[in-house]
């Protein structure tokens, strides 16, 4: 992770309330083809701080990070069971792309998502 952290194409962003850590997010960005595109390394949230906003928080944070990088569009893979992780990208306008099976731990499938940026 802290290799990760330390590249020159990605964004962490730290969420904290009273000085306690409440999640955080990375995001990193490649140039494919003919332009910027990003990837949603992860997004996690301590689960006595889900459904108070700090997920949407980072997503907007990393949709910034990444439209000021001028990505045309962002990634991500998302456990196919994690329902409101889900509903969280797409009431941000994610849409489903694809499915990878056996992704995560115990056999578990993702689901892939993308959204277009705008320049």
């Amino acid at each position: 992770m802290r290799h990760l952290v330390q590249q020159s194409r990605t964004a962490t962003w730290v969420a904290a309330e009273n000085f306690c850590l409440s999640g955080f997010a990375i995001v990193e960005w490649s140039t494919q083809g003919a332009g910027v595109i990003a990837y949603i390394v992860t997004i996690e949230v301590l689960p006595e701080m889900r459904c108070h906003g700090v997920g949407s928080e980072l997503l907007r944070r990393i949709e910034g990070s990444a439209h000021a990088e001028g990505a045309s569009e962002i990634w991500l893979h998302v456990d196919a069971e994690n329902n409101s992780a889900i509903r969280l990208y797409e009431a941000f306008g994610y849409c489903t792309v694809g499915r990878a099976e056996h992704y995560y731990a115990r056999g578990r499938a993702a689901k892939i998502y993308k959204k277009q940026l705008a320049r």
